[in-house]
C-alpha cells in the first residue's frame, strides 16, 4: 500500500534554540520512499546526519520567532505485518553484531528485573517467536491502552506499576520483557495508518528467526501500515524532536496519514 505522511510543528521561539529533529522516514527493508519534502521556516543553515542507529537527523538553531517544520512523504509498506510462529530464538553467539546491544538494559527498559515476569508469561511457549507474541498478547489484555495519558516517557517497571500507558509506554514494557529472555527488541517511531485518535506512534520489533518482526500491542491482529522514522534502544533514542536550553512545546502539531493506493 502507498501511504502519504505528513507532519506539521509550530514552536514559538523566545532565544536561539538548539534542535535535533528526526522526521524523515528511508527506505529500507520494509518500506520504500517514493518523495520526500522537508520545509522549515525561516530559512536557516541545516547540517543532516546519519545517526548510530542509521536514522535521519537534522541539527540546527531556530532563532527568536515562529519556527515552523512541515514534513511529508509517499510510502510504500505492507498492508499486513509478517507473522511467523515457530521462527526460533537465535542463540547470542549466533547474532549479528549490531543486534547485540539490543539485549542490554536501557533507560527506560529495565530487562534485568523482569525474568521471572517474562518467564512466566511465556511458560510452554516455544523459544522465539512465540514468546514474543505471548509477550504482546499479555500486554493486550493487562496494560491498559490510554492515549494522551502521558506526556513524557515512563519506564517498562513504571508501566507495570501502573498498568497503564501510551504506546510508547507498552514498547518499553514489551522490550524489556523480551531483553530479558535474551530476545533482542527495539524502539521503533513513525506512522501508523487508520490510528486512532491520529498522532506519531511507537511499538517495538524483537529479532528471531534471524530478523526484525513487528509487534505492536495497542492494535488487533496483522494489521499494517506501518511507516518507520526511527529506531533506537527506547523513547531517549526516537523523539522527533529533542531541543536544548529553555523549554519549549508546540503550539500546533498535526499528523496525518493518507492512503493514495492499494496494495
Amino acid at each position: 500500500m502507498w501511504l502519504r505522511i505528513g507532519c506539521d510543528l509550530l514552536f514559538e521561539i523566545e532565544v536561539p534554540t538548539p534542535f535535533i529533529l528526526m522526521l524523515r522516514p528511508r527506505s529500507g527493508t520494509q518500506q520504500w520512499v517514493a518523495r520526500d519534502e522537508f520545509k522549515i521556516k525561516p530559512n536557516m543553515p541545516i547540517v543532516e546526519y546519519t545517526d548510530g542507529y542509521g536514522n535521519l537527523c537534522q541539527r540546527l538553531i531556530a532563532p527568536p520567532g515562529n519556527f515552523s517544520i512541515k514534513t511529508t512523504a509517499d510510502v510504500k509498506t505492507a498492508e499486513l505485518v509478517d507473522v511467523a510462529l515457530g521462527a526460533p530464538f537465535v542463540e547470542i553467539q549466533y547474532l549479528p553484531l549490531n543486534v547485540l546491544s539490543y539485549l542490554l538494559p536501557s533507560r527506560y527498559c529495565e530487562s534485568d528485573r523482569f525474568s521471572d515476569l517474562a518467564m512466566g508469561i511465556t511458560a510452554n511457549q516455544l523459544p522465539g517467536y512465540d514468546q514474543v507474541a505471548a509477550i504482546e498478547n499479555w500486554l493486550r489484555n493487562t496494560i491498559s491502552f490510554i492515549p494522551g495519558s502521558s506526556d513524557y516517557p515512563i519506564s517498562a517497571i513504571e508501566v507495570n506499576y501502573k498498568q497503564s500507558g501510551v504506546c510508547r509506554d507498552l514498547a518499553h514494557l514489551g522490550i524489556a520483557l523480551c531483553r530479558s529472555l535474551s530476545i533482542p527488541a527495539r524502539m521503533v517511531v513513525g506512522y501508523l495508518y487508520k490510528l486512532d485518535p491520529m498522532d506519531m506512534h511507537a511499538w517495538f520489533e524483537a529479532y528471531v528467526g534471524g530478523r526484525w518482526y513487528t509487534f505492536d500491542a495497542t492494535q488487533h491482529g496483522a494489521k499494517g501500515g506501518y511507516v518507520t522514522i526511527g529506531y533506537g534502544h527506547d523513547a531517549a533514542d526516537v523523539a522527533v524532536f529533542n531541543q536544548f536550553g529553555p523549554s519549549v512545546y508546540p503550539t500546533k502539531q498535526v499528523v496525518s496519514v493518507e492512503l493514495i493506493e492499494e496494495g
